[in-house]
């Protein structure tokens, strides 16, 4: 006899209850459920399948079948999606490496390979170089990672603004005159046309691609004057200081607008060592590509790259100075001549590596330094406005002429140098042909 209240255990044939009606129906639609979820998983062969169990909740179907591998909306494959985005990028690519600094250059971070299920951009870029098809061609060898070779055509392209710099000297100091002129003249074009050439073969090359008509002008425009003051900007400044000028420049050592040689012909031999560590920037950082496991693992190693190839150029180019200046029996003009080459190095070199805004800003800032500086001095002849040259007078009276062209270069260079450590150490600065910048 049953107690009151007493509910039935299920499977009782008697003594249902509410409750007992209720999970029988419950208990119903679930197996009914089940049923209509087996059916749909069923073995297409048909006859003598076994339904599969219902899987588990937020959970997708293995390859193998078992239902351990997490759900995941939309597209299965996301890198599929990425490579379809990048083809021209992959398949343009010769090695894994140049893939990598791509997708660095079009925003892609080792934060974003990991929602890919990458480690880092590298890993990433060496499954999407493996997707695509190249015709049978044979996988990177390992050289590749070692950078560009040595050409003979560059390095001798490198040599000749130096010698044709050196003639040009010797024809001045030979020749007295009305012949100067044309001689100058001469000398001149000849080495413009000379350093043209070697900055469009070889490491200091720019990458090939359209150019802003007004970014070209400037950096050339900008160059030219900052070599001008270089060869005759400390004789000008010294003989504005004394009342001058009075005459035009001559082109003599000791003539009433002095010219300083020195400093203008270490740099023109310096085009060659330029070019070497140009080259050495580029071989070491695809080393260090090769040897990255992370883009923030490339950047550590390549800073202090950069570093050892700016400091191994200063010290070629205070050895060619102290050259000039001993057989030129001149001055050296030491601080002038390492600013005024550190800042035309980083500025080729950003430029070589798709990066021509900032340089022509520093070297537009410290052309308008120079030229201020003068200006300021012609100023101070007006009526009342002799203040307007304290402070270049300060200046000169207390480090000299050659103080200008240092305070000028010197600042710029430091402000190229801090952003060439921030974008000469990513991997996208050494991306292939054609990436944006």
């Amino acid at each position: 006899m049953d107690r009151p209240g007493e509910l039935d255990r299920p499977g009782m044939p008697a003594g249902g209850t509410a409750w007992d009606e209720r999970s029988h129906e419950v208990l119903t639609g679930a197996v009914a459920h089940a049923g209509t979820a087996a059916e749909g998983r069923a073995d297409p062969a048909g006859a003598g399948s076994t339904p599969a169990p219902p899987a588990r909740k937020g959970a997708d179907a293995a390859p193998g079948g078992t239902g351990t591998a997490p759900f995941r909306r939309g597209n299965a494959d996301p890198v599929k999606s990425l490579l379809h985005r990048h083809r021209e990028l992959c398949e343009r690519a010769v090695d894994p490496l140049e893939i990598a600094a791509g997708l660095e250059a079009r925003g892609v971070t080792d934060r974003t390979a990991a929602r890919f299920r990458h480690r880092d951009v590298f890993s990433l870029a060496e499954e999407l170089y493996a997707r695509v098809p190249r015709d049978g061609a044979p996988a990177p060898s390992p050289a590749s990672a070692r950078g560009p070779r040595v050409r003979t055509g560059w390095v001798l392209l490198t040599l000749l603004p130096g010698a044709l710099a050196a003639a040009t000297l010797t024809g001045l100091r030979l020749v007295h005159g009305e012949p100067r002129l044309p001689v100058t003249a001469a000398g001149l074009l000849a080495l413009a046309a000379a350093t043209r050439a070697a900055l469009r073969r070889g490491p200091l090359a720019a990458v090939p691609g359209p150019v802003p008509w007004r970014t070209a002008a400037g950096t050339r425009a900008w160059t030219l004057w900052l070599l001008g003051y270089a060869l005759l900007g400390d004789g000008l400044l010294r003989t504005v200081v004394a009342g001058g000028p009075d005459a035009p420049p001559t082109g003599a050592p000791d003539g009433p607008w002095p010219m300083t040689a020195a400093p203008v012909l270490a740099l023109a031999l310096a085009c060659a060592p330029a070019a070497w560590c140009a080259h050495l920037l580029a071989a070491g950082a695809r080393r260090r590509l090769a040897g990255s496991r992370g883009l923030e693992d490339f950047t550590s190693a390549a800073r202090p790259l950069l570093a050892g190839v700016l400091v191994l150029f200063l010290g070629a180019l205070t050895g060619l100075l102290a050259l000039c200046g001993t057989v030129l029996h001149e001055s050296a003009a030491y601080p002038q001549g390492l600013a005024l080459g550190a800042l035309l190095l980083l500025a080729r070199l950003l430029v070589a590596h798709r990066r021509r805004h900032a340089p022509v800003l520093a070297l537009g800032a410290a052309a308008v330094a120079e030229a201020t500086a003068l200006a300021l001095l012609l100023a101070a002849r007006l009526p009342g406005c002799a203040f307007l040259a304290t402070p270049v007078q300060t200046v000169v009276d207390t480090w000299g002429p050659g103080a200008v062209p240092a305070l000028a270069c010197g600042a710029a260079a430091l402000a190229l140098l801090v952003h060439a450590l921030r974008t000469l150490t990513r991997a996208s600065a050494h991306a292939p042909a054609g990436a944006p910048e």
